[in-house]
């Protein structure tokens, strides 16, 4: 379809002089993309003698990277994820430590400091089992970890790798 009136769009030099920001993906987003291409190349390389503990390896060192309290959280959740939930592969994505099931990230830690957030998440992706009713949380935040939490997420992902 053509049309004859002129696109509205601005000039780069029109909005860096009017002062508002581009609505493109932020500084942080191109980094967790350029991490996601980094993840991709590696995997290649790696090809079918790739391993679990190729996997493990990579998220630990993810981990290592975090500042506090992320670190300590993320370093729980790995024990957790890994004594409920013995048949997930711990992988990186986008630049945070995942777990994956036959290929497919079912849940993953996003530190605060990722995309400058107040909180640390541990979201669920939809291949992640947990279903419940018509509408369910994928998502949680995570300012602190307790006892109560970790049974909470120890019987989470327990659910969604069943």
């Amino acid at each position: 379809m053509t049309s004859t009136k002129s696109s509205p769009r601005k000039s780069s030099a029109s909005v860096a002089a009017s002062g508002k920001k581009s609505k493109g993906f932020t500084a942080e987003e191109r980094v967790a993309m350029a991490e996601r291409a980094e993840e991709l190349k590696t995997a290649a390389r790696r090809g079918s003698r790739a391993s679990k503990a190729d996997g493990e390896k990579d998220v630990l060192a993810k981990i290592a990277e975090m500042p506090e309290p992320d670190r300590g959280m993320a370093e729980r959740i790995h024990a957790i994820i890994k004594a409920n939930a013995p048949n997930l592969s711990p992988r990186t994505w986008y630049g945070m430590p995942a777990y994956e099931k036959d290929g497919h990230v079912l849940c993953f830690f996003q530190s605060a400091q990722k995309f400058k957030a107040r909180y640390a998440t541990l979201g669920f992706s939809d291949k992640a089992n947990l279903d419940d009713g018509r509408m369910w949380p994928t998502a949680f935040a995570l300012r602190q970890m307790g006892a109560a939490e970790q049974a909470r997420i120890g019987a989470l992902v327990k659910k969604a790798a069943s």
